[in-house]
């Protein structure tokens, strides 16, 4: 592919900021951009990102983007009004989900799904479990019921036939006689969204596919038109919620994979920029305006989750880095509950109004209002260039009148104690990705990012046992930096749903390698320049009765039309991954492989995180800026104030300090010290007694 200039740029567009990272190719050179997001249309913000950080946008020659376009569709239910149609006897699997329930306890719980009972209708058809074909589809009916939609004001379509999965032949009929008639491109069947068995899930995550196309579309359409406007030809990559990237056309066409887009780059920055450190083992902790959403990577792999919740009734199956996220971002409010306990989220400011010292109409406390006032924070220099200073006052006031007078407390005590609650909240994230699943806290460091993150690193340490803390050179923009160094990424996944025993190992090889083979040619037609590419192959397995399936990864290559695979080695992986995950594995009960997973993946150029280094040239003096007073503990603490892009490679910051930097503050303890690393990051540990 011909670039028409040499800027790599990776776009994070959050709730509060937009956040651009621009790494130009001839030179090495790299450059941080951060803007207020627009709501209403990101695309202005996303525009005025990258017209700050580059003077013609016709030097840019790949923007790869994550973005919150989708997410925020499902989170908020503003989709677009979509239609099923489906097999007769089952226009309710999206309503009936798995008989779960919004609360646990009570007899109270309402569920409304994206697509309303007047909307799902209903086609005489069935295929069998096993793919026989029982009754045709009529395409006459399912043009009927597609015209019937379309009055009904439907601007998208999902076909979901039962068992489609195993024969994708009447859905494929039903395609057809509906485009016939659908006045746009936004129809989807099952079959080739997600052709695997488990109806619920099938026809949430197609439905969801459908309900996300012209509103992800529409925004992606935007966005080629105003680069184009100014000059651009820049091809346009989109972040999956897997941590792959995919062209724009394909994201078009399978929104639903850009669920989690955005934090999902931050978490492939993390593990990069950890693993060229020597930290193989890292908990990222994301804090944004809303939330604080936490991954782990062990060994230097970030896991991933065949499914995820976006919401109550929401499932999306799809790959997806697997993350835990909790209402604790900077924009959280601080609230007394009736039995007089301070909660922090998980309602939030957000960015507009945003926080009380915002001034800009918000008036209950939140996270960034009890930093302000500790002084962890600077009024005078807030981040984003959003606002000229920060009103310290009105957020003392607003803590003093929601948190200080209902618990009795002082309001310095009360911001304290907002800091202590969020700090506790955010230590259980932790320990559930890493207690709670047999890891070892002292093993990991953690890696915090997001415009807040860093605030909080030390008492995560402290509070979960954490052995240091690795502060990445941008942490406000990590997740921008993760969209550059992102891989292409296509995953499929194909029901066989047999015993071991019964399985025809030759047709099980032929669908390995045309799945596989599928996929490079999907990363052949992206035009994108691969340093090289590889094909994993993965089984869902369990012994026959089980309902719960564990991920077997299998050592395959594709090589002269064959992979290879054996029912001997199926077997072998198989035991091995039962042993790792449960202990040791069954004896004298047959084996079952559920699905088929195959991804292809095309490895981009990564760039040397050393031209990240701080200038050679700078000191230790020169970078210390002032000190202030800053509330720790019960009282003031003098603290040094530095300018944390100017500290030289080799500095150690001792606590009590405050780091700042136009995307991010760090704080550091008092019984901490930061040190900065060969890339210029810095690495958080307790300080050496005696």
């Amino acid at each position: 592919m011909s670039k028409q200039g040499n800027l790599v740029v990776g776009v994070d567009v959050g709730g509060t900021f937009t956040d651009v990272f621009f790494l130009d190719e001839a030179n090495g050179h790299c450059r941080v951009v951060k803007v207020p997001s627009t709501f209403g249309d990101q695309s202005i913000g996303f525009i005025e990102g990258l017209k700050k950080g580059s003077d013609s946008l016709a030097k840019i020659a790949t923007v790869v983007h994550g973005t919150t376009v989708g997410t925020n569709a499902l989170l908020e239910k503003k989709g677009a009004k979509t239609g099923i149609i489906t097999t007769t006897g089952f226009r309710d699997v999206l309503e009936m989900r798995r008989r779960d329930r919004p609360q646990t306890w009570g007899l109270w719980g309402n569920f409304e799904p994206v697509v309303p009972r007047d909307l799902r209708l209903e086609v005489d058809e069935r295929t069998l479990a096993d793919g026989t074909i029982h009754q045709a589809v009529d395409p006459d009916k399912v043009a009927e019921a597609a015209r019937t939609l379309i009055e009904r004001g439907a601007d998208s379509l999902a076909i979901i036939f039962i068992n489609a999965y195993a024969n994708n032949a009447n859905e494929q009929a039903a395609l057809e006689a509906a485009r016939a008639v659908w006045p746009n491109a936004y129809v989807n069947t099952s079959s080739d969204i997600l052709p695997e068995i488990r109806e619920f899930e099938r026809t949430s995550t197609t439905t969801l596919n459908a309900y996300l196309q012209p509103v992800v579309a529409s925004y992606l359409d935007k966005l080629q038109a105003a680069l184009a406007k100014d000059g651009s030809a820049a091809q346009i990559l989109i972040v999956q919620s897997n941590g792959g990237v995919m062209t724009i056309e394909t994201a078009k066409s399978l929104p639903v994979r850009t669920a989690l887009s955005g934090p999902a780059a931050g978490v492939m920055a993390s593990a990069y920029i950890a693993g060229e450190a020597g930290f193989d083992n890292v908990i990222t902790c994301d804090m944004g305006g809303t939330s604080f959403d936490v991954a782990l990577v062990a060994g230097g792999k970030s896991a991933l989750a065949p499914q995820t919740s976006i919401d109550f009734g929401m499932v999306v199956r799809t790959p997806m880095i697997e993350m835990t996220t909790i209402g604790a971002g900077g924009g959280s409010i601080a609230w007394v509950d009736r039995g007089g306990l301070l909660q922090i989220g998980p309602q939030s400011a957000g960015s507009n109004p945003g926080p009380v010292c915002y001034g800009l109409g918000n008036d209950h406390p939140t996270v960034t209002d009890a930093n302000v006032v500790l002084g962890r924070i600077n009024s005078e220099r807030p981040i984003g260039g959003k606002l000229d200073r920060l009103d310290v006052e009105a957020a003392k006031a607003a803590i003093k009148r929601d948190i200080g007078a209902p618990l009795g407390l002082e309001t310095m005590a009360a911001a304290e104690a907002i800091i202590r609650v969020a700090n506790s909240r955010m230590a259980g994230a932790l320990r559930l990705v890493s207690v709670e699943r047999g890891h070892d806290p002292k093993n990991f460091a953690a890696m915090p990012f997001g415009g807040g993150g860093a605030l909080h690193a030390g008492a995560l340490i402290k509070e979960v046992g954490l052995k240091s803390a690795l502060v990445p050179r941008y942490p406000g923009i990590n997740s921008a930096l993760g969209c550059v160094i992102a891989d292409m990424r296509h995953d499929f996944v194909q029901t066989v749903n047999n015993p071991l025993v019964d399985m025809d190992i030759a047709d099980i090889d032929r669908q390995l390698v045309a799945l596989g083979e599928d996929g490079l040619a999907r990363l052949d037609a992206s035009s994108v320049n691969f340093d090289g590419r590889d094909v994993t192959f993965e089984l869902d397995m369990s012994y026959v009765g089980q309902t719960h399936t564990v991920d077997v990864p299998m050592a395959l290559t594709i090589s002269n039309g064959s992979t290879g695979i054996t029912r001997e080695a199926i077997s072998a992986a198989f035991e091995a991954r039962y042993r790792e995950v449960y202990g040791r594995p069954l004896k004298g009960i047959a084996m079952r492989v559920l699905n088929l997973r195959v991804a292809a993946i095309g490895r981009r150029s990564k760039f040397d995180l050393r031209l990240l280094a701080p200038d050679p040239d700078g000191t230790f003096e020169a970078a210390r800026i002032g000190s202030r007073d800053v509330w720790i503990d019960g009282g003031w603490h003098q603290a040094g104030i530095y300018a944390r892009l100017d500290l030289p490679i080799g500095s150690a910051v001792p606590g009590p300090a405050i780091l700042e930097q136009p995307d991010a503050t760090i704080f550091i303890e008092p019984d901490l010290v930061g040190i900065v690393d060969e890339f210029g990051n810095l690495v958080i540990t307790r300080k050496e007694i005696g």
